[in-house]
């Protein structure tokens, strides 16, 4: 085996991209891929006990699953509430999790017992806690599972997430189920060096008609009811041909229904009538990377990051990885360990192995086995594991003794 010959092998390359375009589901329970969990039961055993209808015993009033409710608004610090709708945030343990949407007033109300996410989609800042997210996806359902109860909330807190703003944040710890469901105003503060936004300006000017088109075409697209959504978007960018974030919805309608050609011209659509709306060049950067189409893909992300740097870690390794494959290592090195910089809760552990594969071909070795490790110590369950065990050992037998690691 010669020195470099792991970089070279087709599944480091590969895993790097693996993935793209496919969407993430949540974690599944301990049982396996569907599967009941074996460790319960499906039917309770003939010596469980049975209720008895004539007992006099009262049920326990704490195990009562009751309705833990908020309610509230969203607001920009010019006090107009924002332009499109935003996802309001539930952070428990530094993880955010949507469990609701913004109305054309701000307001958002959301019940955190209900088993039902309500339609509400994963975004750029979420992730699936412990397992790796898939970068190449346009967003996926996420929920809160099972529910959550009183105790749950310990520790969590309320926000907005709209990429461009940073928000003000409710502490839920001494929330319960019994207390006034309001929260109050969650305020959007714009961040100065950042240009580049997920809402356009162009909003506040559609007609109203184009508005309500929009909004049927959204809710049509959250119930997966993809046709209607098609036909009232299309309404919308007829109305007000300059509705960038209709043209942007649109697009996604259209590639969720495997048309990417009218994504990508509803996408530059999108971007022609507003070119700080940067929701569509994050769009069209997936798509070249799952096409592998490295130069679009490059153009794209760093578009995307001139406009702003700050909030799309997943732009940063979409930068890093096409830039690997147009041989360009610098900067391929740069954008990687930009995103990690931005990435604090490791949703893109994947950046720490490109990092590890561009620092191994520029011969720094034992930086290279400290960010395969990195990848392994954040994804631990990542599909391509073991491979990524054989490329650490292979380089730390070079690093110990490297004639003979060359030799054989």
């Amino acid at each position: 085996m010669t020195v470099l010959s792991f970089l070279r092998s087709s599944f480091v390359l590969a895993s790097i991209i693996s993935g793209f375009g496919q969407t993430p589901k949540p974690p599944m329970p301990a049982g396996g891929s569907g599967s009941p969990n074996p460790n319960v039961p499906t039917r309770p055993p003939s010596t469980f006990p049975t209720t008895n209808p004539n007992s006099t015993t009262m049920p326990d009033p704490n195990a009562i699953q009751r309705p833990i409710l908020l309610v509230g608004k969203v607001m920009m610090d010019d006090g107009q509430p924002p332009p499109d709708s935003v996802t309001v945030q539930l952070v428990c343990r530094a993880s955010p999790r949507g469990i609701a949407y913004t109305d054309s007033k701000g307001g958002f109300s959301a019940d955190l017992s209900s088993r039902t996410n309500n339609g509400v989609m994963m975004d750029a800042t979420e992730s699936w806690g412990g397992s790796m997210a898939n970068p190449g996806s346009s967003g996926s359902r996420s929920g809160l599972g099972s529910g959550m109860s009183e105790r749950d909330l310990m520790g969590c807190s309320l926000q907005a997430s709209l990429p461009g703003f940073r928000s003000d944040q409710v502490n839920l710890n001494s929330h319960r189920s019994m207390d006034n469901p309001d929260v109050g105003t969650i305020i959007l503060h714009r961040l100065g060096n950042v240009e580049g936004l997920t809402i356009s300006a162009t909003s506040r000017m559609a007609p109203k008609d184009a508005q309500k088109a929009f909004e049927k075409g959204r809710n049509e697209f959250k119930k997966e009811k993809l046709e209607n959504a098609q036909k009232e978007l299309e309404k919308a960018v007829a109305s007000y041909p300059k509705y960038a974030a209709a043209w942007f919805q649109l697009g996604r309608v259209q590639e969720e229904r495997k048309d990417e050609e009218s994504a990508r011209k509803s996408y530059a659509q999108s971007l022609a009538a507003d070119s700080k709306f940067v929701s569509p060049l994050l769009s069209l950067a997936a798509m070249s990377m799952r096409e592998q189409k490295w130069q679009e893909a490059a153009d794209y992300t760093s578009r995307l990051l001139q406009l702003n740097p700050v909030d799309f870690p997943q732009a940063w390794y979409f930068n890093s990885v096409a830039n690997y494959y147009l041989k360009n290592m610098d900067v391929a090195e740069k954008s990687a360990r930009e995103g990690i910089s931005r990435d604090t809760v490791h949703q893109y552990a994947k950046m720490n192995q490109v990092l590890g594969i561009v620092l191994a071909q520029k011969q720094d070795f034992t930086g290279a086995v400290e960010q395969l490790k990195a990848y392994l110590r954040y994804a631990p369950a990542a599909p391509d594991a073991d491979q990524v065990k054989r490329q650490i050992a292979d380089v730390e037998k070079f690093i110990a003794a490297p004639e003979a690691a060359a030799k054989r």
